[in-house]
Parts: C-alpha cells; structure tokens; sequence
C-alpha cells in the first residue's frame, strides 16, 4: 500500500507544473539527524542539527541545506531523500571510534527493515524499492556517546565529540563548495 501511495506521489511531483503555486525543489543536501534529546548522549544528533544550522557556509546558502531531524529513522523518511543530491544521517553511536566516524552508507536490507526502526542501510534500500531509482549519495556521521540514561544530560566526553563533528562538518562543506 504504501508502495502504491509512493509511487503515486512521485509521478504526481515528476508531472506538477513549474511556477506559482508548485512545490519548491528540496534542497540539495538533507541532514537528517535522529536521537532523543531527552537520553543523554543520545541527544547528540539533533544537537548536532541545531548547531550545524547556525554554521556560517549554512547561514550563506539556506537554500543548499535542509536539516530534518526526528527520534528514528521510518520507511515513511524514504520520501525524504527524492531529489536530493546527497545526505548526511547523523547519530550518536556507542561502536564508533571517538570522536566520530564518517562513512559511505549504500542500499541493504538488515535486519532493521521489517522493524518499526531503519538504519540508514535499510532505508536507502526502501527508497530503491518504493521510488525505482538509485539513492543519492549517503554518508553516515556516527558521534560516539557514552551515556544513554533517560533524563541525564549530555556527557562531556560527547559535548567534546559534538564539537570535533561540528568542525569536520564545516570543512567537509566548504569542500563541496555547492553554490
């Protein structure tokens, strides 16, 4: 069902005439971030979503960057990624390497997908299933955390870490130089 709404959704944006009235093109770039502010270290992705919006590249071309942030990842955020030339999928993570690790992310079924929570892997793989076409480029920025209790505040160890993301961020931005 959800497959058939999808791909009636996007034959619908494929046919929508340009000008007053039509929807805006997404923003080249999405970064999605996911966690629960309210989980200790967990709080590192939208932490980062917040911080990284108030980048000074970011604040220069608003229209280059979206920033979406929710508690997990579902299939209905496959519909997130049409039209975007790349994404970043930011969490916190307790197997990464401190501070952080950046990677490629690609298409897969595992075994989140027939959960209520996807992994960037699996949804990758639901976009291929329900839009037909190839995702676009997919990276995965993991910042390790350590403390992941309900109603603790983010670690020091993880602020630090948010920090060190938030710099290579900056530069891996200023790199694409997108206009």
């Amino acid at each position: 069902m959800l497959s058939t709404a999808c791909h009636a959704l996007a034959a619908a944006e494929s046919t929508a005439p340009r000008g007053a009235g039509a929807v805006a093109s997404p923003a080249p770039l999405l970064v999605f971030s996911y966690g629960n502010p309210s989980r200790g270290d967990d709080a590192l992705g939208p932490l980062f979503v917040e911080r990284a919006s108030a980048l000074p590249f970011v604040m220069a071309a608003p229209h280059w960057v979206e920033f979406l942030t929710d508690f997990q990842l579902q299939v209905e955020h496959a519909l997130d990624l049409a039209g975007r030339e790349a994404v970043v999928f930011v969490d916190a993570s307790i197997n990464c390497r401190a501070p952080f690790e950046f990677a490629t992310v690609i298409a897969a079924r595992d075994a989140s997908f027939s959960s209520h929570m996807l992994s960037p892997a699996a949804l990758l793989q639901a976009f291929v299933d329900v839009m037909g076409s190839s995702p676009p480029d997919c990276y995965v920025l993991g910042i390790r955390g350590f403390e992941f209790e309900l109603g603790q505040p983010l670690s020091a160890a993880a602020q630090s870490h948010l920090s060190a993301a938030l710099d290579f961020f900056a530069a891996w931005l200023e790199q694409r130089q997108h206009p």
